[in-house]
């Protein structure tokens, strides 16, 4: 069907071979250039998740370490650190 969207060329390498293969048993009867569709969504919504799951990650790595040095360092540690400082 024509269309005014920009177009790309694949070769059927084996990596690109494996993934029709694969999405062909995932989804029957569809056609090879839905099967395409399919695989990249399928691509961008797992790089999504994987980086929703970093930056889950990383705030409790904030949490957990947030207030840690609470001990080490009193409410007043910068006022005398700032005392020392020549004037």
């Amino acid at each position: 069907m024509p269309t005014t969207l920009p177009r790309f060329q694949v070769t059927e390498t084996p990596v690109v071979e494996r993934a029709l293969r694969v999405a062909a048993e995932t989804w029957p009867g569809v056609a090879r250039p839905e099967l395409v569709n399919r695989l990249f969504e399928a691509a961008v919504a797992a790089i999504e998740a994987r980086r929703g799951d970093a930056e889950l990650a990383r705030i409790g790595a904030v949490d957990l370490s947030a207030g840690a040095f609470d001990l080490a360092y009193g409410p007043d540690y910068l006022e005398r650190l700032r005392d020392e400082w020549p004037e």
